[in-house]
């Protein structure tokens, strides 16, 4: 293989494993910064060939945050968290907050034990910050 040839194919290596999950961070990270405490929950891309269709179900007020093991991005105003658990959490931003660019990561800083709706916030890398307005339960559809 001539170096010209092995060039060509690595952004092809380089999208491949990018697009593996074992690539993403798999450990919530908390910092404690005067008091605060601060998690840095790690995205999951989303799959190339999704077979499964998430139903949603009224959710919890509030989950606990040490339950909170990764994230993904479900669409502009939406962000999914997985539970220690392996079920989902669906967290709908207020109307304000579309478009948000989470590609690093979410932070969240509750203000006790659990990230609640309607009083927590999830912030981006960036500085940007949106509030949970509810959350929702999440249950997997198999699509034929």
């Amino acid at each position: 293989m001539t170096p010209g040839t092995f060039f060509s194919f690595l952004p092809l290596l380089l999208a491949l494993f990018t697009a593996q999950p074992q690539a993403v961070q798999t450990s919530v990270t908390r910092l404690v910064i005067q008091d605060e405490v601060i998690l840095r929950v790690p995205i999951q891309g989303r799959p190339v060939f999704p077979r499964i269709k998430w139903v949603e179900k009224k959710g919890p007020k509030c989950i606990p945050a040490d339950a909170i093991r990764r994230s993904m991005l479900s669409g502009p105003d939406q962000v999914d968290f997985v539970l220690s658990d392996r079920s989902r959490i669906r967290a709908q931003f207020d109307e304000d907050c579309l478009g948000l660019d989470f590609y690093e990561g979410v932070y969240l800083q509750p203000e006790d034990d659990r990230v609640c709706a309607r009083r927590d916030a999830i912030r981006s890398r960036m500085g940007t910050m949106c509030r949970i307005e509810r959350f929702k339960r999440l249950f997997p559809k198999l699509q034929h």
